[in-house]
């Protein structure tokens, strides 16, 4: 799948082995029950929504349900789960941490608005769960508390960013710095990265 998307964005062939690092650490925290939570802001903030959606449901797959999952749910009420059985998918389970405004906005308030989203880190993290950070600078504040946060919970930490070295770059695990710098062009290379890596997730967890 990393062929197909150098093929297609040949521009991203430096960032092919940072790709396949961070699907390693996803595949390894999914693998052993962890849970990964995405921040970003505007846009990227947009992007961690989007990485979610594509984690928490069918991207490509169906992905029906186990047979015990499946006994389960009608052994908990026969007509509903019924329903549920045959409508529920197959999760990856993927917080977006943007999309928590309530908690967020309380927390800037009573707090610090530059901890909101460390604050949602050290409430959710845990040892072995993955933090996907995105930030097309790589200096945003908020993400670097976040981040900080997140490797002293434990945690790995994941980083999308643009070009240059960074702030971020530096604390991470692993780092995707897509060939561009403005903004808008950093972006427009982060959906096809994070595409690719949902998809190899779904492909190794969802195999038809």
């Amino acid at each position: 799948m990393i062929d197909q998307l150098i093929e297609r964005y040949p521009v991203l062939a430096h960032c092919s082995g940072a790709i396949l690092k961070a699907y390693e650490i996803l595949a390894t925290s999914f693998s052993n029950g962890g849970t990964l939570l995405l921040a970003g802001n505007g846009g990227s903030a947009a992007d961690a929504e989007h990485i979610c959606a594509e984690l928490m449901k069918g991207f490509r797959k169906k992905r029906p349900l186990a047979e015990e999952e499946k006994k389960a749910l009608v052994g908990a009420d026969p007509n509903m789960g019924k329903i549920l059985s045959g409508k529920l998918q197959g999760a990856l389970p993927a917080i977006a941490l943007s999309s928590d405004s309530p908690l967020a906005s309380a927390y800037a308030n009573d707090c610090d608005p530059l901890l909101a989203y460390a604050q949602q880190v050290n409430g959710y993290g845990r040892s072995g769960d993955v933090f996907f950070a995105i930030s097309t600078s790589g200096e945003s504040r908020n993400i670097l508390f976040a981040a900080v946060t997140a490797k002293a919970r434990g945690m790995k930490v994941i980083a999308l960013t643009g070009n240059r070295d960074s702030s971020l770059s530096r604390l991470a695990d692993v780092c995707i710095k897509v060939p561009q710098a403005e903004t808008y062009l950093v972006q427009e290379l982060h959906l096809p990265v994070y595409h690719c890596l949902c998809n190899m997730l779904e492909e190794k967890f969802f195999a038809e």
